[in-house]
């Protein structure tokens, strides 16, 4: 084990540690305002980016800068294989930079971009995109490849399907979660939505979730073509209306494989990937406990149905 991986290792124990935690996620949710939430967490390892009296949507944000904060700072202390599984994950803040940026070409308001500093795939490259067409030219040329089409849908869409298609490539120790991941994203865009794949999206689909789950006529037939590796993503899932509370269940997944990378003997890909899993389940609970403290009682219900 190479002493780049050593470091790199005790550095994502050490970070792993800057999380709220799941008996803090549930007093923020019970907070009795948005105010008192963002009091809460301005005193927690959110607090740089929090800050108190802060408003719902900008707390979010910051639980986002700081998650993103925090995947930077320990891939500079990972050996090039480390930082480059790092930046593949980190590409879920490329994709929200791109909805903004359509955003911007569509002459509406948008979030300022996030700050990605060496986990950029290519963001320099897309936001100086003056229209969606370019946009497409920018992507095609990059990791992100062509994702069909000029709409924003086919945009959107392309760039999640690419990513689950990345990390199943490239990050192993997370090539489950990609797997469950795209399941509920092709079962939504079918079942909830019931809106065909651009092509691009399905030849990857199909390569990644085989082609009888993308030809299957319901959510259970779905479900039942899976691969193992997807199929844990929707367990007793048969009505489209059972789909809301699966990103929870997947996030639950998320931070018990995690736990595990990071408990792990030795020092390797799996600790550093297990980290970065604590890191982003958390700053995920968070949002969700802001949500639910911003929208009352109905939405604690919510909250510890999907926490």
């Amino acid at each position: 084990m190479s002493a780049g991986w050593v470091a790199g290792g005790v550095r994502a124990q050490a970070m792993a540690r800057r999380r709220l935690g799941a008996a803090a996620g549930n007093a923020l949710a019970s907070c009795a305002s948005p105010q008192e939430a963002a009091d809460l967490l301005a005193g927690s390892p959110y607090g740089q980016r929090v800050r108190p009296g802060d408003p719902p949507a900008a707390a979010a944000r910051g639980v986002a800068e700081t998650l993103l904060w925090n995947l930077r700072v320990l891939a500079g202390w990972q050996p090039a294989a480390g930082a480059g599984m790092l930046r593949v994950l980190a590409g879920w803040f490329e994709i929200a930079n791109v909805d903004e940026h359509l955003r911007t070409l569509a002459g509406e308001s948008a979030e300022p971009p996030f700050r990605l500093g060496t986990l950029a795939t290519v963001w320099s490259r897309l936001h100086a995109t003056r229209s969606r067409d370019e946009l497409r030219e920018v992507l095609a040329a990059s990791p992100w490849r062509d994702p069909g089409g000029s709409t924003p849908r086919d945009l959107q869409l392309g760039l999640r399907v690419a990513w689950a298609d990345r990390v199943v490539a490239r990050v192993e120790p997370a090539a489950t979660w990609a797997y469950g991941a795209l399941a509920l994203l092709v079962a939504r865009e079918r079942f909830a939505v019931d809106r065909p794949l651009p092509e691009p999206a399905r030849q990857i689909t199909t390569r990644l979730l085989g082609p009888a789950a993308l030809t299957a006529a319901s959510l259970s037939e779905f479900a039942t073509a899976l691969p193992a590796r997807g199929r844990w993503a929707m367990p007793g899932i048969t009505d489209r209306s059972q789909l809301w509370a699966a990103e929870g269940r997947w996030w639950r997944r998320v931070r018990a494989d995690a736990a595990t990378l990071l408990a792990g003997s030795g020092f390797g890909a799996g600790r550093v990937i297990g980290a970065a899993g604590l890191l982003a389940a958390d700053a995920w609970l968070v949002r969700a406990a802001l949500e639910s403290a911003a929208a009352g009682a109905r939405a604690r219900e919510v909250f510890d149905a999907v926490a």
